[in-house]
């Protein structure tokens, strides 16, 4: 198989994105020792407007310049968190997923200054997010606590708190591990504590559809089992044609050659939530994922997506 002499790697410009490149590159460099690799580094619409992400094409926001950088030929291999890659219409034409990293974790931390876990929490604490997941779900859990819209990357938002503009955090511990920062984490929150976002700590690897010999040396850093996962979660999303508004979590699990989804749907007040958790048995990954989001559009998850202004 031929593999190309250099590979151009476009992403996100933040520290956290350019990290997760350095992953990439680190496991090319060691299958394929004399592959060189280049970053080209954009800034997307969403690293630049700090508000409301509805206002800006929702997670499409921190895609859009990456894709077109790779549709230019400005670059040849993408590199995506799979979490902020729209399931609710299909890749850019022209485009393909040709990898899928092993797994990181995927829960939630809090960051608290003092060291708190989350159920120490007095009343009135300020949450740091801009997460309408976690708002919804604090809201359910903790209400007790208060949510102040925080955006920007992981670094911005720790600077924030150290700031004073909130009292805590709530951040992917995939994420503080990719840029060296465990140390601030003051509890890890599990799955049924914080339903993690669909995609939780995957990065993907995309690639124009028309560069075989470059997918087929790419496609070799995938993860089988990630690639299951991603597969099921992204169907379900793509079936409950959620926004960027739409409280809405979940994540599978392939373990012992059994894979199953478990996920939810919110309202933003966490009033309301609705439950769905299923094993593929004979299932293929994309038949469990549309089985759950059926399950959920039973019980009423349309009305609810469709009832969340966007």
């Amino acid at each position: 198989m031929p593999v190309p002499e250099l590979i151009r790697i476009v992403s996100r410009d933040s520290p956290m994105a350019l990290a997760q490149v350095a992953r990439v590159q680190a496991e090319l460099a060691a299958r394929y020792p004399e592959l060189r690799t280049e970053v080209v580094p954009v800034k997307t619409t969403g690293d630049k407007w700090l508000g409301d992400l509805a206002k800006v094409e929702g997670k499409g926001a921190f895609t859009k310049e990456v894709d077109a950088a790779l549709l230019a030929g400005e670059a040849d291999l993408a590199v995506h968190c799979v979490k902020d890659v729209p399931a609710d219409r299909p890749l850019p034409a022209g485009t393909v997923f040709a990898a899928f990293l092993k797994r990181d974790d995927i829960r939630d931390a809090l960051v608290h200054p003092g060291g708190l876990t989350l159920d120490a929490l007095p009343a009135g604490t300020r949450i740091g997010t801009s997460s309408v997941r976690r708002v919804a779900q604090l809201a359910a859990t903790h209400p007790h606590l208060e949510c102040v819209p925080f955006r920007g990357n992981a670094n911005r938002r720790l600077a924030k708190l150290a700031a004073g503009e909130a009292d805590a955090l709530l951040l992917a511990v995939s994420g503080l591990e990719r840029i060296g920062r465990r140390d601030v984490i003051s509890d890890v929150l599990s799955p049924e504590v914080m339903m993690p976002p669909i995609g939780a700590g995957i990065l993907a690897l995309q690639c124009r559809e028309g560069d075989t010999d470059l997918i087929d040396a790419v496609s070799a850093l995938g993860d089988p089992d990630t690639h299951r996962e991603a597969t099921a979660e992204r169907m379900f999303l793509h079936v409950l044609q959620g926004h960027c508004n739409s409280p809405i979590a979940g994540f599978a699990r392939f373990n012992h050659g059994e894979l199953s989804l478990r996920a939810c749907v919110f309202t933003p007040d966490g009033k309301t939530r609705l439950n769905a958790h299923e094993w593929a048995g004979r299932l293929d990954p994309a038949t469990l994922g549309t089985s759950v989001a059926v399950a959920l559009l039973r019980q009423g998850a349309r009305e609810i997506i469709d009832g969340i202004p966007h």
